[in-house]
């Protein structure tokens, strides 16, 4: 009998689509629902970048192109990466991709074999996991905890290496928690990394949203240079979340792989929407700074709100736009918690776990919407919270 691939079955989906999934069922039956589920700006790309991808249409820039990207957005990578975060890379290093899944996606299957072990945070983004599974690889988390500030604990990441492990994956700033890990926590990751010769696949789609500090990517430390490669996009710091355009950065000798990759897959990315990536990292109308800026205010003013309901507790996160929330006060579930938002308060949120078991304790809210819309969100959960109220932890 016919049946699908094993390797689907160790795969998983994620909350966040799960989530909005319920949500769009109960728009569809009339219910006003507050969607703070998905991590998707509620900005636009400027109008220069749109006006480039006309332009570039109207030129005829619809055919098929060079397979690693076009030569003059490869370029402009290299240099909003030297102006941004102060490190230096080739142009021809640089593999554009249809989003940053599938750059992580083909970074993760030129480098691993079955039984390779990878490390990864927890809680962190579903797809470190789910891919190294359906690639037969062994993911192993190392934990965010709140007595650590959501950093990575450098003796436990050390105690989980093995001979078999191959990979260390890095999100800084991070998905589900918003943490931009210390200076000395990165450091020490990237000695582990040159010690134990690792790869390393730094998740840095979050590197532009970040409050106050100065970013540090991973290629900046001693020995990373021929070990590390850098996953980013635009679908955060350009809001440009349904143009799908991501790219690695990756050291020579791993280039040919991923262009086998392509070759094998999606062929090139759409060429008109390379030439409107350009124009969104030359960042003439400076909308990105201006973008970053409103999050801040906006990060400010929701977890001062959060920090209000009952049971719960948030702590303002450095960088990203999402709201990490500690509800142990609250006395019950994650899961049964976001049900009564949703379906009672129609407000769309995560449970933790959907990010790791370190993350049970905790829901996520995405505040990429509007000041008015975080603020009615929190009204509507205040007006519900008497479901947990009885059962709330006095801290």
């Amino acid at each position: 009998m016919r049946s699908i691939s094993s390797r689907i079955s160790v795969m998983s989906g994620e909350g966040a689509l799960s989530v909005f999934a319920r949500a769009k069922e109960l728009e569809a039956q009339g219910r006003s629902i507050i969607h703070l589920e998905l991590g998707e700006p509620d900005f636009h790309p400027g109008a220069s970048v749109i006006e480039s991808a006309q332009k570039a249409l109207a030129a005829g820039k619809d055919r098929y192109c060079a397979v690693n990207g076009l030569p003059a957005l490869k370029q402009e990578i290299a240099a909003y990466l030297d102006r941004t975060r102060n490190i230096k890379v080739a142009a021809e290093n640089v593999v554009v991709a249809p989003g940053c899944k599938l750059s992580l996606f083909q970074s993760m299957m030129a480098l691993l074999e079955p039984g390779d072990e990878v490390l990864y945070p927890d809680p962190g983004f579903p797809g470190y996991a789910s891919i190294s599974l359906g690639l037969g690889a062994v993911p192993v988390p190392f934990t965010l905890s709140a007595r650590n500030q959501l950093q990575p604990d450098l003796a436990e990441v050390a105690a989980k290496i093995t001979p078999r492990t191959r990979m260390l994956l890095t999100n800084s700033p991070g998905n589900p928690t918003g943490t931009v890990y210390t200076d000395a926590v990165q450091r020490g990751l990237a000695e582990l990394a040159v010690k134990h010769d690792l790869w390393v696949l730094s998740d840095e789609i979050y590197a532009r949203i970040i409050y106050g500090n100065e970013y540090l990517s991973m290629l900046r430390y001693p020995g990373m240079a021929e070990r590390t490669l850098i996953i980013d996009g635009f679908s955060k710091s350009f809001a440009m979340t349904g143009w799908r355009l991501g790219y690695t950065v990756a050291p020579p000798e791993v280039v040919p792989a991923l262009g086998m990759m392509v070759v094998n897959t999606y062929t090139c990315v759409a060429e008109f929407t390379q030439y409107a990536a350009i124009e969104a990292l030359r960042d003439r109308e400076n909308n990105t700074v201006r973008m970053v800026g409103e999050f801040a205010r906006r990060r400010d003013q929701f977890a001062r709100d959060l920090n209000r309901v009952p049971g719960f507790r948030c702590v303002p996160p450095d960088g990203a736009f999402y709201a990490w929330v500690d509800i142990t006060g609250t006395g019950i579930s994650a899961e049964e918690l976001c049900r009564i938002l949703l379906e009672d308060a129609g407000v769309a949120a995560i449970p933790g776990a959907a990010f790791g078991a370190a993350g049970k304790d905790f829901i996520r809210f995405s505040f990429a919407s509007s000041t008015a819309t975080l603020q009615e969100a929190v009204e509507r959960i205040q007006k519900v919270s008497s479901a947990w109220q009885g059962t709330a932890v006095v801290r």
